[in-house]
């Protein structure tokens, strides 16, 4: 996995945007841009004793001018013009309109020095001065705007590159449990989409982008923000595991985070009660592999959720 940096910069020479990426590639496959972020969900490992062939790889670098750097300007761009057109609109209403006043001001000026009244002539000097400023200052914002919308790409760059290994315990039974099912964790994201929809909020799915959750939701009424991690079991009771990230944005934003459980997903899905602020509970620590455990038990209602002892060694958070 390779991480990069590119910043977007304007022809004043300003920095517009900089951001991180995270290339993931592997033996005979295309790259897959991957969230910065996800480098959270490692754990560190000893370094092997021969190279991996693929620490040989050329840089993809057409795929990620074609498809990384290319769309990053684009958007930096657009954004940005939308941005210079609301400021170039103010500017030409704003300043056309002190120019206006200044003309009203020289034809005042004007009329009194024909009139011979004192001080007259003085007043009309001030007030072309203060015209000629005025037009100076509309055409220098108006070179200005034309150099802030032109944008390139600038020091692009990698900056590390992460060898990523299988963990050497992966067939071990308390391991191998942790595995994701894909089908079951689709049947929990569509039925906590269609619960969140059918409240009436605005639901977004953004599990692939590694944010520390899956779903945004938005309740345009009251404004109130909710994201949510989902997690799914087959059965009615089972262990919900969280990642590194998952845990590190759940205790960050304790306000707005939720965990939603569907079980029995295999046979009949049901949505638990929404859960608040999980990280508020003891959650159990993995140490094989870093992540953290919470069981949970939906044979009866209300769903519960046991602090129990864990089945693997572990800490205690």
């Amino acid at each position: 996995m390779d991480f990069y940096r590119a910043c977007v910069v304007d022809g004043l020479g300003d920095v517009i945007h900089e951001r991180m990426f995270a290339l993931e590639i592997a033996p005979n496959n295309e790259p897959i841009l991957q969230e910065p972020n996800v480098i959270g969900n490692f754990t560190p490992a000893t370094v092997p004793a021969a190279p991996y062939e693929i620490t040989s790889f050329p840089e993809p670098s057409d795929w990620l001018q074609d498809r990384v750097l290319q769309p990053f300007l684009k958007e930096v761009r657009n954004e940005r013009l939308a941005d210079l057109e609301r400021v170039a609109q103010h500017i030409e209403i704003s300043l056309t309109e002190l120019i206006q006043r200044a003309d009203d001001e020289i034809g005042r000026a004007c009329d009194e020095v024909n009139k011979g009244i004192t001080g007259a002539e003085g007043r009309l000097a001030q007030a072309e001065n203060r015209h000629a400023e005025l037009l100076s200052r509309r055409e220098k914002r108006r070179r200005e705007l034309q150099q802030q919308k032109s944008l390139t790409l600038q020091n692009v760059e990698r900056m590390a590159s992460v060898l990523v290994l299988p963990h050497p315990e992966r067939e071990a039974p308390e391991l191998r449990r942790m595995r994701p099912n894909p089908e079951t964790e689709a049947t929990a994201m569509r039925i906590v989409m269609e619960y969140e929809s059918s409240s009436g909020r605005q639901v977004f799915d953004v599990h692939e982008q590694n944010l520390g959750y899956d779903v945004t939701s938005l309740d345009l009424n009251s404004g109130e923000l909710r994201l949510i991690e989902v997690k799914g079991l087959s059965e009615a009771a089972g262990l919900i595991m969280l990642t590194p990230n998952e845990r590190r944005v759940a205790e960050d934003r304790r306000d707005c985070y939720y965990l939603y459980v569907v079980t029995s997903c295999s046979t009949k899905p049901t949505i638990q009660e929404p859960i608040k602020d999980p990280a508020r509970f003891i959650w159990h620590e993995v140490t094989k592999v870093s992540h953290y455990y919470l069981a949970v038990d939906a044979m009866t209602r209300p769903m519960k959720v046991r602090e129990d002892s864990p089945p693997y060694k572990g800490n205690r958070l």
